[in-house]
């Protein structure tokens, strides 16, 4: 009979490596909601390389699950050509207007070390169309 072990809190799943990154996800929404109140409802859209990000597949994950639209956005090289059907997400190819769209947005970084072989012209063509500064945002 095996014994029972005492309740020593709770467990949380850091990730397996490549696929996921769940404790990111929860921090990132939990300064999603410190920020606006609630996840429900709110229109969040994740830019960038979704395609290597283990971050970007746990916070859609979580965002859907807590109620947020979830819409991604970046060069169609870089953004799964499955992810509108299975996950359920939006999928924009223009930074303007989705930064109008939204009420969130996560900036995700390029994973140069995970892409082997070459996903858009360089990086100065990608900071053109997919950059944030502030003249961007101020528009």
């Amino acid at each position: 009979m095996l014994e029972q072990l005492p309740h020593v809190g709770a467990i949380i799943n850091a990730g397996d490596g490549i696929n996921e990154h769940p404790t990111q996800a929860l921090l990132d929404a939990l300064s999603i909601q410190e920020k606006t109140g609630s996840l429900e409802g709110k229109k969040v859209v994740l830019i960038g390389d979704i395609m290597h990000s283990r971050v970007a597949l746990s916070n859609i994950y979580l965002l859907k699950k807590m109620g947020a639209e979830v819409t991604v956005c970046g060069p169609p090289t870089l953004i799964p050509k499955y992810i509108s059907e299975a996950l359920g997400v939006n999928v924009s190819y223009n930074l303007k207007e989705t930064l109008e769209w939204c009420d969130v947005a996560n900036v995700l970084r390029i994973q140069l070390e995970r892409q082997n072989q070459v996903l858009f012209s360089s990086l100065r063509e990608y900071t053109l169309a997919y950059g944030i500064n502030r003249t961007l945002l101020d528009s």
